[in-house]
């Protein structure tokens, strides 16, 4: 976007050129930055004032130029504490330094602290980084030498930066300066194929001809003498600098503060000597240094005498906040004094938005309209131009999109949980629980199979088929829940499992029985959208989540058919539910309704108030709440203009279902966590529901699982997705250290906000906070506890909320639906102590707004701590991001989840047999209740089927031999997914896979492979059983003589087929079981052959 007159562009061609720029504001600074840089023929170094002024700024540039923007950010998470890095910002780094050192001219943006970092130089990096390229010739046993020397890891998958594995003639390797791992395919020696690989699904994405290995730059194994990073640029660069006496300040005060820091822990131990010098560029070296180059400095301060300067006449864009009278007679008078008046646009929905709001005003006002992100907007007088953002305009919050490499591994893998080690404890659906011993092979008929190894009471040993991995899951209950082990041949697996399903099938039935009586009812069909709903919607000040735009559609759709609505909507607090239950509620109102929303608690009833009342105060919608801090004059006024139809939302707690209230037309009921109400409450609310729409929203997260099956017995909708660019909650484990306590409150309050102590022992709570108030004297400090009485307790809250006072000391009694946007630090004491869950869910309390939240564990060194604990601990620290794949967690939540929407007698259930089988036999116990109790209801989604399952025996080798897939996890990873695979198209993109990943695929995994298709097929023609053995097929059918199946198409085409080949085939009846027998098959395919042929048949009716 050229807007600019540009002054510099000449001046920059000269070497060593000084220039002064005065008075760019706001976005003026990138835009006149792009207009130059967009043709540039040499690298430019940006260096803003800190990280998110980067951030901001990448934002801008990626908006205006068509360049890639690189980022350079600091490798420390705080310069002092050099051992502990952030892998994806050293994969950024490393990016940049390479890139420079291969002479390409890069746009770079970095910040003070990433430049005070010294790194490699260029002559150890050449040295170290390995270059590639189809049909090299190279010795795999060298390489893998040469990646050992630089520090590479090798193990048996790649995932991380710095790793590398070895499988047959293929080697996985992650560069330090890629966001993907290359797969190099060699055939004996020579290069083959070099593919980048997915982390996740460690499958190919993309072909490359040639690349480059870059070891990590900011290992100290990797240099012993560390240059500037100014050193990298070539004499030809330009370096833009924010305010250049701001950077040499932090430079220095971060060089003093390591110099400082290094002294101490050298004297603490006589081995580590370390000198800041090594490390860090001082103030002195950066200064002497960047006078070799072009040099431009945004700062009105000046530091070198400048060759040129340029005066600028631009002042900052206030925010409108919707104050359209204003921005109009803005946009007039500058029209009128010939200024031209450009409006940015997020998106295009945003862009009509205003064209919308404009069409409507009776004056003639030209503006242009972009579709494109800009930070700040601003007028510039000298160039008479005005350039205006939509989130100023109105009021939407903005947030950069963090720049960052190696984002898929932001996720612990369901995968990775499920992951069998031997002495697991597993659930055999048939057997109950015993212990996993491994993979054995066993051999039959001379030919080897592999089979899963079971250990039950009394070191019974039963071994399972791959073919029935699908029977046994990994046993997962509560976390610390250690289950007891079955008894083979016992009847008390079966008992339990039979409780568990009839328990299920009971509050199934209910839960389908009211979902079929729901359909027969009328409701109200609400209208479609009005305007004033596009308007609600779009004055979002965040954008919506993918699944919060889903909910709101499916929502709508209910609310507008003529059938009543029940809608359950789960997501972690902070996903945005309350925003979706505030749009429901518009869309009620603007058809005359009213609303009801029902909170479990008065704190959450306030909140919910002032949330709606807030969203709506720009719409005539009257919002009221009633709870027991109304008088009962307040609450006698409330109930009478409720009534009268005066009042379209009432929020408040049990008391909204009491036998004086009366609505005049109620039309919506929102419910907030429904199973924290008790069944009396439940009871009155059923009477309240009758042909009104309800929609109920939980936190706690439902099992993706649960949801399939109980899809048709309640609408659901899931908000997984968390906020776009909601700042991720720094996470730190540290000691009680008084001083960092100290510097964390001090500097919470500093920015006038709030903190949460979590201290979890009643009994010397009150010298924890004696001990913050004497760190800091100047704190408001209280104390809260389940101790406490309910109103006080709640009280305090209230307070909290607020913002009477500054922490709050507390056990975890900080409840889950409170939201403190203003408390964002939280420092939990003895963190070890809790689970997974439950550190997740306290620090969801703060990283509510748009500041930057820090959460703090104090537990003791990791050496004093079992493995368990700092396992948890570390996967918090390192998974900082809100709902980035908090796997662990989610499997507690999802016991809680599950006892909350089925009863809460079920999580004894749950911990008694494990989360997995507790939804394999909820699954089969919905669907026996669909075809046995609800045939007619769910009619088209009942199966074919006539049998559940079918048991392969055979002789032949079906196996994946240990020369194919050596590692044992990752073996029988590859055959749960080759047992859950139904379909042929699925099948041969597994086969794809396979030899992607580990090669040609030999024979034993051909007729593994087959085996499933005979399975399938097997199963289609309702055989029980398949044994293929001495050249011959026994097909077994269901010993059920009363079955559908032997009047079925399926059983007309078997007799069809012995009729047409009674020559090698026949069938014959054995201890009460039938038994058909077919000659003549040598293998696999040739048995899917026949089956194929069979089900071939047409019958004639």
């Amino acid at each position: 976007m050229s807007i600019f007159r540009d002054p510099v562009s000449e001046r920059l061609s000269q070497e060593k050129i000084k220039i002064q720029l005065n008075g760019f504001v706001g976005s003026s600074k990138s835009i006149l930055s792009s207009s130059i840089i967009k043709d540039s023929k040499s690298p430019q170094l940006f260096i803003l004032n800190d990280k998110e002024s980067a951030n901001y700024f990448i934002n801008d540039l990626e908006n205006l130029i068509k360049h890639e923007v690189f980022f350079y950010p600091a490798s420390y998470r705080r310069t002092y504490q050099i051992e502990e890095t952030d892998n994806s910002n050293i994969l950024l780094r490393a990016e940049v330094l390479n890139k420079l050192n291969n002479k390409r001219n890069s746009i770079i943006v970095s910040y003070p602290e990433a430049i005070s970092e010294k790194v490699v130089s260029r002559k150890i990096l050449n040295k170290k980084t390995i270059t590639l390229s189809i049909f090299d010739t190279y010795h795999l046993d060298s390489l893998e030498k040469i990646l050992i020397e630089n520090n590479f890891t090798q193990t048996d998958f790649v995932t991380d930066p710095g790793q590398f594995s070895i499988r047959g003639g293929i080697l996985d390797v992650f560069s330090y300066a890629d966001e993907n791992p290359f797969r190099i395919e060699f055939y004996d020696n020579e290069i083959e194929s070099i593919r980048l690989f997915n982390i996740n699904t460690q499958l190919s994405i993309e072909r490359r001809e040639q690349i480059s290995i870059i070891p990590n730059t900011d290992a100290k194994k990797v240099s012993e003498k560390k240059v500037s990073f100014l050193e990298y640029l070539p004499q030809n660069a330009t370096i833009w600098i924010d305010d250049i006496l701001h950077t040499a300040g932090i430079l220095q005060k971060n060089f003093d503060k390591a110099e400082e820091e290094f002294k101490k822990l050298s004297s603490e131990s006589k081995i580590l000597h370390i000198s800041a010098n090594e490390i860090f560029t001082n103030a002195n070296e950066f200064t002497n240094q960047i006078i070799n180059f072009r040099f431009v400095n945004f700062s009105s301060n000046i530091f070198f005498e400048s060759d040129f300067e340029i005066n600028s006449n631009i002042i900052p864009l206030t925010s409108i906040n919707k104050k359209f009278d204003i921005l109009f007679n803005e946009l007039v008078n500058l029209q009128n004094k010939e200024y031209k008046n450009i409006i940015m646009c997020s998106s295009e929905e945003q862009k009509e938005r205003f064209e919308q709001i404009l069409e409507n005003e009776d004056r003639e006002i030209h503006v242009t309209t972009i579709v494109g992100n800009l930070h700040e907007g601003f007028i510039d007088h000298n160039n008479k131009i005005a350039i205006y953002t939509d989130h100023q305009i109105f009021n939407r919050h903005h947030r950069f999109k963090s720049k960052t490499k190696f984002a898929d591994k932001q996720a612990i893998t369901l995968k990775q949980l499920t992951n069998l080690k031997i002495g697991d404890f597993v659930t055999h659906i048939d057997h109950g629980i015993g212990e996993f011993s491994g993979l054995h092979k066993i051999e039959n008929n001379g030919k080897k199979q592999e089979s899963i190894k079971l250990i039950y009471k009394g070191g019974d040993i039963l071994y399972i088929s791959v073919h029935s991995l699908h029977k046994i899951s990994k046993y997962s209950g509560k976390e610390g829940h250690h289950p007891s082990v079955n008894q083979l041949g016992s009847s008390k697996w079966q008992t339990t499992k039979n409780k568990t399903k009839n328990r299920i099938k009971k509050i199934a039935y209910n839960l389908i029985q009211l979902y079929a009586k729901r359909k027969t009812i009328d409701g109200f069909s609400y209208s479609p959208d009005t305007y004033l709903q596009h308007e609600l919607e779009a004055s979002f000040m965040w954008e919506d989540t993918p699944d919060q735009t889903s909910a709101n559609i499916a929502i709508k759709e209910d609310m507008e058919k003529n059938t009543p609505m029940d809608r359950l909507v789960c997501g972690d607090v902070g996903f945005g539910k309350t925003e979706i239950a505030i749009r429901a509620a518009f869309k009620a109102i603007t058809d005359n309704k009213q609303v009801a929303v029902l909170v479990p608690t008065t704190i959450l009833a306030l909140q919910h108030y002032k949330t709606f009342k807030t969203r709506l105060k720009e719409f005539a919608c009257n919002v009221d709440y009633i709870n027991r801090f109304k008088t009962t004059k307040q609450q006698n006024e409330t109930i009478k203009e409720l009534s009268e139809g005066k009042i379209d939302i009432l929020i408040g707690t049990h008391r909204i279902v009491g036998k004086d209230i009366k609505f005049k037309d109620l039309g919506l009921l929102i419910i907030d966590e429904e199973q924290k109400f008790g069944v009396n409450i439940k009871d009155k609310l059923k009477k309240l529901k009758s042909n009104v729409d309800i929609l109920t929203l939980s936190a706690t997260p439902i099992p993706r699982t649960l949801q399939f099956s109980l899809l048709g017995a309640r609408d659901l909708s899931v908000i997984n997705t968390p906020p776009p660019n909601r700042i991720a909650i720094k996470t730190e484990i540290v000691y009680f250290d008084e001083e960092i306590i100290r510097d964390a409150i001090q500097y919470e309050i500093s920015r006038n906000g709030q903190v949460f102590f979590i201290h979890n022992r009643i009994e010397n709570i009150k010298e924890v906070a004696s001990t913050i108030q004497r760190l800091v004297p100047n704190a408001k400090v209280k104390i809260g506890h389940g101790q406490l009485d309910g109103k006080i307790l709640e009280e305090l809250m209230i307070g909290f909320i607020e913002g009477d006072y500054d922490v709050l000391i507390s056990t975890t009694i900080v409840e889950n639906g409170v939201d403190v946007p203003n408390a964002n630090t939280i420092i939990i004491n003895n963190a070890h102590n809790f689970g997974l869950s439950d550190l997740h869910q306290m620090r969801g309390r703060v990283g509510r707004s748009n500041r930057q939240a820090f959460c703090y564990l104090i537990s003791p060194p990791s050496y004093q701590l079992s493995n368990d604990s700092r396992k948890r601990l570390n996967a918090l620290e390192q998974f900082s991001n809100l709902g980035s794949g908090f796997s662990i967690a989610m499997r507690d939540l999802d016991i809680r989840g599950a006892g909350d929407l089925l009863g809460a007698d079920q999580s004894g259930f749950i911990n008694e047999i494990g989360f997995e089988m507790y939804q394999k036999i909820l699954n089969e116990a919905v669907e026996e209740l669909k075809q046995e109790k609800f045939n007619e209801l769910f009619s088209d989604s009942n199966q074919e089927y006539f049998i559940k399952d079918c048991q392969i025996d055979t002789d032949l080798e079906i196996l994946i031999p240990d020369t194919y897939i050596a590692n044992v996890e990752e073996r029988l990873n590859i055959y749960k997914d080759l047992i859950s695979i139904t379909e042929e198209e699925k099948l041969q993109q597994f086969k794809k896979n396979l030899e992607d990943r580990f090669g040609e695929i030999p024979k034993p995994v051909e007729d593994l492979i087959s085996s499933m298709k005979l399975k399938w097929i097997s199963r289609k023609l309702g055989f029980e059983r398949l044994l293929l053995k001495n050249k011959e097929m026994r097909a077994y059918f269901t010993t059920k003589k009363d079955s559908l199946y032997f009047s079925s198409d399926s059983f007309g085409k078997i007799l069809e087929y012995l009729k047409q080949n009674f020559k090698t085939s026949k069938m014959k009846e054995n201890s009460d079981k039938l038994i058909l027998i077919i000659e003549n098959i040598y293998s696999a395919n040739k048995a899917i052959e026949v089956c194929n042929n069979i089900w071939g048949i047409k019958i004639r009716n």
